[in-house]
């Protein structure tokens, strides 16, 4: 009864691999938030209970390999000795199995904040070099906006297209500097 129950974890192991399969992918899927946290929760509260049910059904067959050799020997005993190593083998590979899955699901967590955290840095960097073009320009029209009667290029024809041809050339300058230093890279 014991062997079959065992088994029967371990037909378990290509569908939940399978399904952790799954999730890791969609976890880092960028198109798409992840939702499903509850299910991923709640497989591995199972993976622990599995765990737990198998060091507890391989310490009670320890006991009962035990308690079969403390009997005299017989061909009986030694296919039972036979038969509750297999089984014991058996919950061992479950217990193996249910360990690494653990693994898997905790590291698929660990992933996807990783990717959280890359994809905000992007962003971040992103903001930060349009803020630092930007602020430049900001100085120059706050300066320029300013209502004094004497301003350098204010009463030439074309005091304002050198303004903006300035402008327009330091934000190009800095944009320039950026892509080289590799703050700014194409998307995909």
């Amino acid at each position: 009864i014991l062997n079959v129950m065992v088994d029967r974890y371990l037909d378990l192991r290509a569908p939940l691999t399978q399904q952790l399969d799954r999730w890791q992918r969609a976890l880092l899927d960028t198109r798409r938030v992840f939702s499903n946290w509850s299910a991923v929760l709640d497989t591995g509260i199972e993976l622990r209970r599995l765990e737990a049910l198998s060091e507890e059904q391989y310490d009670a067959l320890q006991e009962f390999r035990d308690s079969t050799l403390d009997q005299p020997e017989s061909p009986a005993r030694e296919g039972l000795l036979v038969r509750i190593n297999d089984v014991m083998e058996h919950v061992q590979r479950v217990l193996s199995h249910a360990r690494r899955l653990e693994a898997t699901v905790e590291s698929a967590v660990q992933l996807n904040f990783s990717a959280q955290a890359q994809r905000t840095s992007r962003i971040v960097q992103i903001l930060t070099v349009v803020t630092v073009i930007l602020a430049p320009l900001n100085l120059l029209a706050g300066i320029y906006g300013m209502n004094f009667e004497k301003m350098p290029g204010k009463d030439h024809p074309y005091g304002f297209w050198f303004m903006l041809a300035t402008m327009g050339g330091l934000a190009a300058i800095m944009a320039a500097i950026f892509s080289a230093k590799r703050y700014i890279e194409r998307s995909r």
